[in-house]
């Protein structure tokens, strides 16, 4: 583990799968590589839940998952990499085990049979003085409640592993000796057992261990603690000392107690390897500087590019729109910030109640006078009011700050309550303390990804994770400010386009990007769709009818309205407000679902439908494209999402974990690499030849020729059209975008329009044609330029 640390310069993610497992993947490295990337990303690998799909219900740390490809699988991932002179990147879940199937994993089976006195139960973040040190378990069912509290279908089952307590089809252990003079009555055992099978829902505010958000079926781990840590990272630890893995990406820091400390042993234990954060940031907020980390995945590049190509002229008109569909006066606008305070408070007062409760109770244990009675009160108002995620104390104590005087303002009559806490609030060495970091970014998470995403339905290519949907449009010169910066403060952090967590993959949302120079056609559209389909609730039909629009012609119909179908399922349960998942409202539901299946059985709806994505379709291309070439240019490490190298139209989990046909993608570079040059694309049919070409084309400059990335200098650009681009380069890589597509067209196109090229001969890799900077010329063929130098 000597030696200086290895640092990709790309990255190509595989969703690893009993479908996709390691030996697939090692076949795929070779076009990975001819495709120009450096390093394979790979998803979570340790033994996981029987079934799952995406390997972040990790149930043991000492081997890899077999359904995966197992240890066998990894070595042939590493032996092909190698060989390719590929790194390998793999995603790791600290925070949080699978406990869905107890018997899947020993450390909760064992914790479930002994108690606080077995050997891992300092594994886990359990409050035993509570609950009469018994763990509670919420998976009762609303029909095995009876009378007396007992639960109904418990039975005693002699299994492998000794008796257990069967509720239904799941097995829970049974005590030594607690079986003993009670003739085989399971009511009598169940009371005897260090756990409690209780009503599914108390876990909203009754639980007494903490989850990752508000999954039932995913227990928290305590790494802070250094033996807790060794035993959960024995696996990860040989990865490393075998030379099978370069490098880590960390899932969901801000779960951690202390995500500094993680990442200082995660930097001992693999001698400073590269290593990224899935960390989200609030505009305006920054990355620790003090954190052991090469940077974030990258939602902030991610969020910066979507905008900045975005029309801002299309703000007003669409905030009047979103205001119309919600019933507002005219004039008003939805005030977002005000939905994203009352979403975290229902969050912090509903699914997420157990967490305040927990730390009202730390409090009390913490705090030597008597914790008032609102305390529970005002710490959900301070998570509701926190601004980012989550803080670091010392560092962040800035948005403690923030997070206080609005709980003041909005809240008066909690101000005593608040003087008393915020000195316990504010030390780090306090378990109330930390606790309430933790538990602010779940509260935050919950009540705007899974809950705001899904009611706020301006332009929804803006409702993604690590933006602000409310943010609506970046400057040009602001983009190249933030890419200045990263260029000196992260130079590898990771830039991404689409992730197994991304609510629209990249180029449905490029799609709908097109919306904001439209607004008019728009709302003409919406409101016909509304009118031949009408939905109880026109503000999420233009949620719904957007994400039809972006997704449209990605798939034959039947396999199209299947995924439309999951979508509008997911979405109208994540909005909560008219249906969800616990308490679902059939005819609310049958509506939108009858919406769905009007876009391809209803002649006219689909007409309607249709006429708008002819209009849009080909200039959503061009943002696409300007999209991937600004991601896979700008600094830091382009992550190509597998398939995304072709067109990107998934949709939210699992639709985006679906199989990708990567031998269409190889045969298709085979014919670019034959000087079979793509068409620009067109229409709702093409391939994605083009989309290829520029990320192969840029993949392929960025490995080969690193010294053409080493810096970041905007380009301006003359004329009347200068504000339909955005270039900069690289030292010595030029990228050129298109910005507002249609807008350039109904301008009549680039006229005289001109970039102050820097002096030399420059010619695009991507046509082969020498430019003097005319912008008419240069982007004749493809919306988008990469350019180098000749002579140099």
């Amino acid at each position: 583990m000597g030696g200086p640390t290895r640092r990709p310069v790309s990255t190509y993610r595989f969703q690893v799968s009993a479908d996709l497992d390691l030996p697939e993947v090692a076949r795929r490295l070779a076009y990975v590589h001819d495709l120009g990337v450096d390093w394979v990303y790979l998803s979570p690998l340790l033994a996981a839940e029987p079934g799952s799909s995406h390997g972040y219900d990790v149930v043991a740390h000492d081997h890899l998952d077999e359904s995966r490809g197992g240890e066998e699988g990894l070595d042939a991932v590493s032996a092909e990499a190698r060989r390719l002179g590929l790194g390998v990147l793999v995603d790791i879940v600290p925070n949080h085990v699978g406990v869905a199937t107890p018997s899947e994993d020993p450390w909760w089976w064992e914790v479930l049979r002994d108690g606080r006195d077995a050997e891992h139960a300092g594994a886990f973040d359990i409050d035993w003085d509570t609950a009469d040190q018994r763990l509670r378990i919420p998976v009762v069912g609303d029909d095995d409640l009876l009378p007396d509290g007992q639960v109904d279908h418990l039975r005693l089952v002699e299994g492998e592993r000794g008796l257990e307590l069967h509720y239904w089809d799941q097995a829970f252990p049974v005590a030594h000796g607690t079986a003993e003079g009670v003739d085989d009555d399971p009511q009598a055992v169940h009371a005897r057992q260090h756990y409690e099978l209780v009503d599914w829902h108390r876990a909203d505010d009754a639980l007494n261990y903490r989850r990752f958000f508000a999954v039932n079926t995913l227990a928290a781990v305590r790494v802070e603690e250094p033996e807790v840590f060794d035993e959960t990272h024995v696996e990860i630890r040989r990865w490393f000392t075998e030379g099978l893995v370069d490098g880590l990406r960390v899932d969901h820091p801000d779960g951690l107690r202390d995500p500094k400390g993680y990442l200082d042993d995660l930097a001992e234990l693999t001698g400073s390897a590269y290593t990224l954060v899935e960390k989200i940031l609030e505009p305006g907020e920054a990355l620790p500087t003090s954190w052991a980390t090469d940077g974030t995945t990258g939602y902030d590049a991610l969020a910066w590019v979507d905008r900045v190509l975005t029309d801002p002229a299309g703000q007003a008109p669409l905030d009047a729109l979103e205001a119309r569909l919600r019933g507002l006066p005219d004039g008003e606008v939805v005030d977002y910030p005000a939905m994203v305070h009352d979403l975290k408070r229902e969050v912090a007062d509903g699914i997420l109640h157990s967490e305040v409760r927990r730390i009202v109770r730390d409090l009390r244990r913490d705090v030597p006078e008597r914790v008032p009675s609102s305390t529970a009160d005002a710490v959900a108002e301070l998570m509701a009011c926190f601004p980012v995620y989550r803080s670091y104390l010392p560092e962040g104590a800035e948005h403690v700050d923030q997070a206080f005087a609005a709980a003041r303002e909005r809240r008066p009559d909690l101000a005593a309550t608040l003087d008393t806490i915020e000195p316990w609030l504010r030390d780090p060495s306090l378990d109330a303390c930390r606790r309430f970091q933790q538990t602010s970014g779940m509260v935050m998470a919950k009540g705007v990804e899974d809950c705001a995403f899904y009611r706020y339905s301006r332009l929804t290519s803006l409702n993604e994770v690590g933006g602000d949907p409310h943010e609506f449009s970046l400057p040009v010169d602001e983009l190249h400010q933030h890419l200045a910066a990263r260029q000196r403060d992260w130079p590898h952090a990771m830039t991404t386009l689409s992730t197994h967590d991304t609510k629209r993959g990249e180029d449905v949302r490029a799609r709908i990007t097109v919306l904001a120079e439209v607004p008019q056609r728009w709302e003409e559209t919406l409101d016909r769709l509304l009118a031949l389909a009408p939905l109880p609730d026109p503000g999420f039909g233009s949620l719904l009818w957007q994400a039809v629009l972006g997704a449209w012609g990605s798939d034959p119909d039947d396999v199209l309205r299947e995924r439309l179908h999951g979508y509008a399922m997911k979405a109208m349960r994540e909005a909560g407000d008219r249906t969800t998942w616990t308490e679902p409202d059939e005819t609310y539901e049958a509506a939108v679902h009858a919406a769905v299946d009007a876009a391809f059985d209803d002649r006219e709806v689909r007409g309607v439908l249709e006429a708008l994505v002819a209009e849009v379709v080909d200039a959503g291309w061009s943002n696409a494209l300007s999209a991937k070439l600004l991601a896979t240019t700008l600094p830091g490490v382009p992550d190509v999402y597998q398939g995304s190298e072709l067109w990107e139209q998934s949709l939210v989990d699992p639709d985006n974990r679906r199989p990708v046909d990567l031998d269409l993608r190889a045969r298709l570079l085979a014919g670019i690499d034959a000087g079979q040059r793509p068409a620009a694309p067109s229409g709702v049919d093409d391939t994605g030849a083009a989309k290829l070409l520029v990320t192969t084309a840029a993949l392929r400059l960025r490995r080969d020729h690193a010294d053409l990335f080493t810096g970041y200098t905007p380009i301006a650009a003359t004329g009347e059209a200068s504000g339909h681009v955005v270039a900069f380069d690289r030292g010595g890589a030029v990228t050129v975008a298109t910005r507002l597509p249609l807008g350039l067209a109904d301008r009549g196109g680039w006229g005289g329009t001109r970039l102050d090229l820097p002096a030399g001969r420059w010619r695009d890799v991507l046509t082969g044609e020498v430019t003097d900077g005319d912008l008419a010329t240069l982007l004749a063929t493809y919306p988008v330029a990469l350019l180098v130098k000749e002579d140099r």
